[in-house]
């Protein structure tokens, strides 16, 4: 999809990330919401292609998003309180043609960081059986809740630096904390793993 490709690169990266960071955390949650976000926006379509922006949040301007939870795509119940340290919070859903296209990226940084990242999927859209394809599909090993039911662990981030686009990444800091937002899909590993490893090392 045009408009989702991301820059590679420390440089080009450092220089888009510190743009924007204060005018994006009083975004909206716009395009992560179920029917009555994406749907209405954008009809046939089914999801709004961010543009690959990433932004990155000073640490004396970070926030934590509110407790979350709800019911994983593999069974069981999933309670916020749970993660640990820097996290990666997908947002995604089966039909969203950007998901398929970093889907494998993703699976590879799981593969990557695992040990050392906690990495959580927020499916905005489809149900258990949809989203389990999906994950068994594309080698996704990390949980996903299943949020379209409540819109809980959308509404979270909300105020803070809320994906505003399907799909978006969210790096939290070790603290919790929004460090960094990828708004679109990410081709390769190179972006959110400059992101990972900054937070790693702080």
């Amino acid at each position: 999809m045009s408009g989702v490709g991301v820059r590679a690169g420390r440089g080009p990266v450092r220089r888009r990330m510190r743009v924007g960071a204060l005018a994006l955390a009083a975004l909206a949650l716009a395009g992560c919401s179920s029917a009555d976000g994406v749907a209405a926006q954008v009809g046939d379509a089914g999801y709004i292609a961010g543009d690959g922006f990433v932004t990155e949040v000073p640490p004396g301007e970070r926030q934590a998003p509110g407790a979350f939870g709800g019911p994983l795509a593999d069974g069981g119940e999933f309670d916020s309180a749970s993660l640990d340290g820097v996290t990666l919070v997908n947002f995604w859903y089966a039909a969203c043609p950007p998901c398929r296209i970093e889907a494998p990226v993703l699976a590879e940084l799981h593969a990557e960081f695992g040990d050392e990242v906690d990495f959580l999927g927020v499916n905005t859209r489809d149900g258990a059986a949809q989203a389990t394809a999906f994950e068994q599909q594309f080698g996704i090993e990390y949980p996903s809740i299943l949020d379209d039911a409540t819109a809980e662990a959308q509404l979270a981030f909300t105020g803070i630096v809320a994906p505003n686009a399907v799909p978006s990444t969210l790096v939290l800091d070790k603290e919790g904390r929004v460090a960094a937002r990828v708004s679109g899909a990410v081709s390769d590993t190179s972006i959110l793993s400059t992101l990972l490893e900054e937070e790693l090392a702080r």
